[in-house]
């Protein structure tokens, strides 16, 4: 992995190259409450962003609160949200979700790691995302792109995502928190590429471990 110095210039060249947190930036596929937004996430497991949108928007059509949701019965909720696939598997992750959410938490969603997580289809990828989004908590959400990147490029050494997050918190400059996600995911979009990454424009190449081995 890259040492403490070239992790911080690492994030120092993205942070110039990469419009990082706009102002536009919402909650996960733009839900307006953490509710919605924890729904959101656990619908799009291995869904395109498209058909995750329109599961989202069908169920909610439905039910906006845990009451209600819990009052469909199993085949409305899977009826709904068949577009984002995995349907059966999911409505019994949003019922136990959603039961958890009312006996432990009063309805209300929590606003730390371990609150999220110790709900039931919550996993690192889904609490991060709405503890940085929802709640502009200072933490770097970890996606497809921003695993690749960080493994990549040397800012970490992981072969899952969730373990990418750890080594993130653990290794990234605390003024890099904040829009570390974004910087990332936007360089993985644009010249990190899963399919021949765009090395010769790429503002690290120099610090990069993968292009390193290319070049050597």
């Amino acid at each position: 992995m890259l040492d403490e110095a070239a992790v911080g210039e690492v994030y120092r060249r993205l942070a110039d190259a990469m419009p990082g947190r706009t102002k536009g930036a919402k909650g996960p596929k733009g839900q307006p409450s953490a509710f919605r937004s924890c729904i959101s996430c656990m619908l799009s497991a291995q869904s395109l962003d498209r058909n995750t949108a329109k599961a989202a928007d069908q169920l909610f059509a439905l039910a906006t609160t845990p009451e209600d949701i819990l009052a469909l019965d199993d085949e409305a909720i899977a009826a709904a949200i068949k577009p984002c696939g995995l349907y059966n598997m999911k409505t019994r992750n949003i019922r136990a979700f959603c039961s958890a959410l009312l006996e432990r938490h009063g309805g209300i969603v929590p606003d730390t790691r371990e609150g999220l997580l110790s709900l039931p289809g919550i996993g690192r990828k889904c609490a991060d995302i709405v503890l940085s989004f929802t709640f502009g908590k200072d933490v770097i959400a970890v996606d497809t792109h921003v695993h690749r990147v960080c493994n990549r490029v040397g800012l970490t050494e992981a072969k899952t995502a969730d373990k990418t997050a750890q080594q993130l918190e653990e290794r990234s400059p605390e003024w890099a928190m904040r829009d570390g996600h974004f910087w990332l995911i936007q360089f993985g979009k644009r010249i990190c590429v899963a399919r021949s990454p765009k090395c010769g424009a790429c503002p690290i190449n120099d610090l990069c471990e993968y292009y390193a081995a290319l070049t050597n």
